[in-house]
């Protein structure tokens, strides 16, 4: 009962977003409430990854409401964005070369109490614990994906936009990486991915909304995903 009734954590309202003269996302809407998983579905190109950027102001110009934890954000510098309790892990991962994987874990400053801390996160990815001490880039693919994310839970953010975080890793670690999103949804974190390994979304997402051309064009509930696969095959292929 208290979800349901429970301030969205995210709402999304009539958000337009441009890179130059490029008009990139068109009247895109959507809610999520706290202690969800929300997976955005969608081909390359669709405006998946422009959306996170739009809510972390990262795009060119936006228009529309973000509201996050009620705080309208549309007209927010970036940093003030994260202080509202947002982490973002973007494909790219950002690893510091020059950097231990400990000393990139510590790097970036806190935006809110209660951070994780680094026994907690050592505890949930062993394979940091062994290569604290190894230089960022001499990491695996998987620990720098791991490291990616370590790195926003210890800023003390509780919604967290992950990007493609799954991107070709190998199955062992995209397990790791399911269990880590089981264990944070547990601990109440609300989390929006970016996914195109829909094996590894399905599972885990409370909501998925479909993007296509940068408007949503479907929404529904895990409970309803069987019913929806022919929709997500013509859609996507799956």
């Amino acid at each position: 009962m208290t979800k349901l009734t429970a301030a969205p954590v995210l709402e999304i309202s009539k958000l337009h977003a441009w890179y130059g003269e490029s008009h990139i996302l068109h009247d895109v809407n959507l809610v999520v409430q706290p202690g969800e998983v929300v997976t955005l579905l969608g081909r390359n190109g669709a405006g998946r990854t422009t959306t996170l950027r739009a809510l972390m102001g990262l795009t060119g110009s936006r228009e529309g409401s973000i509201k996050i934890n009620g705080v309208e954000a549309i007209g927010l510098a970036t940093h003030r964005i994260a202080h509202l309790g947002v982490g973002y892990c973007p494909e790219e991962r950002g690893i510091f070369s020059s950097l231990s994987a400990e000393e990139n874990l510590l790097l970036p400053p806190m935006v809110a109490q209660n951070g994780m801390p680094l026994e907690e996160i050592y505890a949930m990815f062993p394979n940091l614990a062994e290569r604290r001490h190894s230089q960022g880039t001499r990491l695996s693919g998987g620990e720098q994906q791991m490291l990616a994310v370590a790195r926003i839970l210890r800023t003390g953010a509780k919604l967290l936009l992950l990007d493609e975080i799954s991107e070709g890793l190998a199955p062992v670690i995209v397990q790791t990486l399911a269990r880590m999103i089981t264990t944070l949804k547990a601990k109440g974190y609300t989390i929006v991915m970016v996914e195109q390994n829909f094996r590894f979304a399905a599972p885990l997402a409370d909501r998925f909304y479909v993007m296509e051309h940068g408007q949503i064009v479907e929404s529904f509930a895990a409970s309803e995903l069987n019913e929806k696969m022919p929709v997500l095959t013509a859609l996507l292929g799956v």
